[in-house]
C-alpha cells in the first residue's frame, strides 16, 4: 500500500514541491510514496511545475487509514480532518512545532531555517541520493519564493547555500532573474475574486481556544490591490462568520518595498494593536519590514490569546 506525502492546506509552492521532492527520496529509499496535495495550487506554483516539466501532484482530502508524510506543516488545523485516523509516518518542516500527536514513534526533520525544501535537501545530502534536474529546480524555486529572494528574515547560510548546489545542478545561471519572473507571475490578480486573494497562502491557527485564520499575499506591488482592499475586508468578514473564527488576518506583502500591508477582521482589535505595538486605522495598518508569517506574525500575535 502506498505511502501519501502531502502539505498544509492551501497549499503554497513549498508544500506543493516539498510534496514531489520527498515522496522521490522516500521511493529511493525503498518506500512506494506518491506526491498528493490538499487543494488547488497557485499561480506561482503552476509557473514553477511548468518551468521545470513537474507533475501536479494528486488532490486527496481524506487520509483516514493510509499511511502518510506531512512536509510543511505540523498544525491540525491546517490538516485533512481525518489526519488523527491516519499513521503519521514523519514530519518535514521548518515551522513551529504544531499539535499534531502520533500513536507510533516517527521520523522528524524540523529545522528553524527558510523553507521545507531545504530541509529536504539536507535529507538528500545525508542520505547520499543524486537530485534530479528538474526536482532540483523546482526545490530551487520554492527556496526563493519561501525566502523572498532571501530577504525574509527566516533565510539562513542553509538557504543560501542550497539554492546554489540546486542552480548547479538544474542549470540555472541567474536563479534571482528566475525568481522575479516567478514572484510576477504570483502577483498576477485579474479577475481573481475577493475570496481566491483571501486564500492564496491562508493558514488556520488554534491560540489557546481561538481560532485564527491569516493569509500571506506576497506580490512585486501591492498598490494594484488599493482599490480592492474593502473588498478584501468584506469577504474577510463572511470568511470569519463561515469558521466561527477569532479573527481573521491577510498580509498583503510588497516584497520591494520590502513590508506588508495588515488587513485585520477580529472580535478584538486591540490584541492586534498590542501584538505589532500599532493603532488599526479602518482596520489597516502598514508593517515595514514585515515579510514572513512565520517568524514576525505568528510569535507575537499568539501571547496576545494566552
Amino acid at each position: 500500500m502506498s505511502t501519501y506525502v502531502f502539505g498544509h492546506t492551501s497549499p503554497d509552492s513549498d508544500s506543493i514541491v516539498g510534496a514531489i521532492s520527498l515522496s522521490y527520496l522516500k521511493n529511493q529509499l525503498g518506500e512506494d510514496c506518491v506526491p498528493t496535495r490538499q487543494g488547488e495550487i497557485s499561480a506561482e506554483t503552476e509557473f514553477i511545475l511548468n518551468k521545470f516539466g513537474g507533475t501536479l501532484p494528486e488532490l486527496k482530502t481524506s487520509v483516514a487509514g493510509e499511511k502518510v508524510y506531512i512536509i510543511d506543516f505540523s498544525d491540525k488545523a491546517q490538516a485533512p480532518k481525518d489526519i488523527m485516523q491516519a499513521t503519521i509516518l514523519g514530519i518535514v518542516d521548518h515551522h513551529k512545532l504544531g499539535d499534531l500527536t502520533t500513536d507510533t514513534p516517527l521520523e522528524c526533520w524540523i529545522r528553524p531555517i527558510g523553507c521545507s525544501n531545504t530541509v529536504v535537501k539536507e535529507m538528500y545530502d545525508y542520505h547520499k541520493v543524486e537530485i534530479p534536474k528538474d526536482i532540483a529546480g523546482m526545490m530551487m524555486c520554492a527556496i526563493l519564493s519561501d525566502t523572498v529572494i532571501f530577504k525574509s528574515p527566516t533565510c539562513t547560510k542553509v538557504d543560501t547555500k542550497a539554492v546554489k548546489e540546486l542552480a548547479a545542478i538544474c542549470g540555472v545561471e541567474d536563479y534571482k532573474a528566475l525568481a522575479m519572473e516567478m514572484f510576477i507571475a504570483k502577483s498576477a490578480v485579474n479577475g481573481a475574486s475577493a475570496r481566491n486573494l483571501n486564500t492564496r497562502d491562508y493558514k488556520m491557527f488554534e491560540m489557546n481556544g481561538s481560532k485564527v485564520g491569516i493569509n500571506q499575499l506576497e506580490m512585486v506591488d501591492i498598490s494594484v490591490l488599493e482599490s480592492r482592499k474593502q473588498e478584501l475586508l468584506e469577504d474577510m468578514k463572511k470568511m470569519k462568520e463561515e469558521d466561527a473564527l477569532h479573527t481573521v488576518v491577510v498580509l498583503l506583502t510588497d516584497i520591494m518595498k520590502e513590508g506588508s500591508q495588515l488587513l485585520v477582521v477580529s472580535d478584538d482589535e486591540s490584541k492586534i494593536e498590542a501584538a505589532f505595538d500599532i493603532k488599526l486605522q479602518n482596520s489597516q495598518a502598514w508593517l515595514p519590514g514585515v515579510l514572513s508569517r512565520k517568524k514576525q506574525v505568528i510569535p507575537f500575535l499568539q501571547p496576545q490569546f494566552r
